[in-house]
Parts: C-alpha cells; sequence; structure tokens
C-alpha cells in the first residue's frame, strides 16, 4: 500500500512539474506552443480627445451646448463676459486714428516745408541780384570818386549798400538751409508716425483677437464630453472647461517583444470589442512605436541593480480599423479590445 501511494505521489509531481513547464512554454510561446498568430488584450482604443480651454480670464454668460452633444467645426462652445474687451478695441482704435491724424498731419507740414524751400530759394535769388547790383553801383561810384567826380558821402553810402547787399544775401542762403533741414527733420519724424501707425493697428488687431477669444468655439467636428463649466461661474485662462472627441478613433495593442517577430505593417488583424459583445473588427498593423511603453513612463526603470530579473517588455503597435464596418462608428477612446494577428 505504501509502494502504491509512493508511485502516485512521484506520478502527481512529475505531472504537476510537466504542468508548470507547459505552462511556461506556453505563456512564452516557445516549441511546441509557438505559432505565427499573435494575440493580445492588453489593448485599447484611442482617439484625439481636444480639452477646451479659454484663452482669456471672465465670467461666462453663456453655454449652448449639452453633455454627449454632437457638434460642428465652429459652434459655440461657450461665451465670455465681452464688454471689457469691446472698449478695448475702441481704445485701440482711438489711438490708431490719433496716430494716422498725426502721420496726416506731417504731410501736410511737409508741403508747407516744401513751399517754404522754394520761397527762400526764391529770396536768394533775389538777395544775389540785389548785390549784383550793389556791386555794379559800388564799381561806378568807385571809378568816379577816383576822378573826383563823386562826393566822399556817396562813396560810402555805395559801400554800405554793397555791404547790405552782402549780408542779405547770406541771410537768404542761411534762411534756405533752415527750410532744407526742417523739410529732412519732418522726413526723419515720420519714420517713427509710421512706426507708432503701425504699433497702433497691432494693437487693434490684438484687441480684436482678444474680443474674439470671448467666443470658444469648437476646433473641429466630435462629440462634447462633460460639461464642467456652468453659467455665471468665473474662468481662468486655461481652465478646462469641456472636451470635444472627433469620430476618429484607432487601437494601440500592446505587444509583448517576444511577438513582434511575426507582426509587420498592414498585416491584417482581428479586433474584438468587449462593449460590443465581443464584436469581431477587421483591422491592420499601421505602425510601431519608436521605443518600449516603459521609455515613455514617468519613472523609467532601471535594471543596472543586483537584484535584476528579466521581464518581457510591452511595445505599442497602432492599428487602424477598416473603414465600412458599421460597428466601428461605435467604438470610443478607451475602450479595452482584444487583438489577434491574421497569417494570409
Amino acid at each position: 500500500m505504501q509502494k502504491y501511494v509512493r508511485n502516485t505521489a512521484t506520478a502527481l509531481a512529475v505531472a504537476l512539474g510537466l504542468a508548470g513547464i507547459g505552462a511556461v512554454l506556453y505563456t512564452w510561446r516557445l516549441p511546441p506552443f509557438s505559432s505565427a498568430v499573435e494575440t493580445t488584450d492588453n489593448a485599447y482604443v484611442r482617439g484625439y480627445v481636444t480639452l477646451i480651454s479659454p484663452q482669456l480670464s471672465g465670467y461666462v454668460t453663456e453655454v449652448p451646448v449639452k453633455d454627449y452633444e454632437t457638434v460642428r467645426k465652429g459652434d459655440v462652445l461657450a461665451r465670455l463676459d465681452d464688454r471689457i474687451y469691446r472698449q478695448k478695441v475702441e481704445q485701440a482704435r482711438a489711438t490708431l486714428a490719433s496716430q494716422q491724424a498725426a502721420l496726416a498731419n506731417s504731410e501736410e507740414q511737409q508741403k508747407a516745408a516744401e513751399a517754404r524751400i522754394a520761397a527762400s530759394a526764391a529770396a536768394v535769388d533775389s538777395a544775389r541780384f540785389a548785390r549784383l547790383r550793389a556791386e555794379e553801383n559800388w564799381n561806378r561810384v568807385e571809378t568816379l570818386s577816383k576822378k573826383g567826380i563823386v562826393a566822399e558821402s556817396d562813396r560810402e553810402q555805395g559801400r554800405t549798400t554793397l555791404d547790405q547787399a552782402k549780408a542779405a544775401l547770406a541771410q537768404a542762403e542761411a534762411a534756405l538751409e533752415v527750410s532744407r533741414q526742417d523739410l529732412q527733420t519732418l522726413i526723419v519724424g515720420r519714420d517713427s508716425l509710421r512706426a507708432a501707425v503701425a504699433g497702433a493697428e497691432a494693437a487693434v488687431r490684438l484687441a480684436e483677437i482678444d474680443l474674439s477669444n470671448t467666443v470658444v468655439t469648437a476646433p473641429r467636428d466630435g462629440t462634447v464630453g462633460e460639461v464642467g463649466v456652468k453659467l455665471g461661474q468665473y474662468v481662468a485662462a486655461g481652465s478646462q472647461l469641456m472636451a470635444v472627441v472627433p469620430a476618429e478613433t484607432w487601437v494601440i495593442a500592446n505587444f509583448k517583444e517576444t511577438q513582434l517577430a511575426h507582426i509587420r505593417p498592414g498585416q491584417k488583424v482581428v479586433v474584438t470589442v468587449d462593449a460590443l459583445g465581443h464584436a469581431a473588427l477587421a483591422g491592420h498593423v499601421e505602425r510601431f512605436s519608436p521605443a518600449a511603453g516603459s521609455e515613455f513612463s514617468v519613472i523609467r526603470p532601471d535594471n543596472a541593480t543586483g537584484n535584476f530579473t528579466k521581464v518581457a517588455q510591452r511595445v505599442p503597435v497602432r492599428i487602424a480599423v477598416d473603414e465600412g464596418q458599421a460597428l466601428a462608428q461605435r467604438l470610443a477612446p478607451g475602450l479595452s479590445v482584444e487583438v489577434t494577428t491574421v497569417v494570409e
């Protein structure tokens, strides 16, 4: 009897050992359990979940959408109190008008300066002719004075007239140069006026942008998630109001690194969706992650330790669900799925 018990225990131990070895071989897909068909239940539906936030701070005056409502690109999701921003636009436009008026006044001043230059040039010509007449008169008086025909007082008068004519010419030439410098000053000053106008125009555009940002719109077609903002609530710039989820979805399947040898881009797969009664959808492999998932974690594993244990890493693989499947429209980001490759 004891011999029978020992034989039974030995057989049971051997059976358990073989079962354990078989389980390890099956888990690691080692012969005789190796197969070109790979499957993983570490897979989830993904999509573009866009968090909606305002660029400005203010009180919410309108929330025209409700939870899980379908919206189109450009639809209004929320409005902020825009009274202050409207006044800022008016203020910026008034400043722009003032700068434009200053620029227009400078252009009119340029016309006046050009007219003064013309008048100064005419005065120089007149003074030049006056000096020429004074020189001719002086030469005549000087000649007659040498012959004793002209009195000394007339000679002194002629000399004085000539000196005055020369001084008047110098004054006219100086006035012409001043007029030219005034014109140059206006021209140089106009560059700063043009810059001021450009700055005022930019201020108007910025104020208009701020005003437009008081209306929060949908960036693309999709479905609104849970609306977290309420009418009358004060929101800060960057605070989350709601989310918009477009219809486009895909699957991220995290295969073990030991499974990648039998997977290639373009390969057909079957996506089994838990939320759809384990319905099967056709898809194909799009591309592989450039690194294992652990490389993108916040705290990366450090294997340089004395008690190292080798663990098979997971590599995310993007799966595209083929078009033309009615159930594919019911896929939502976050759903669990199972992905199985198809051997052709």
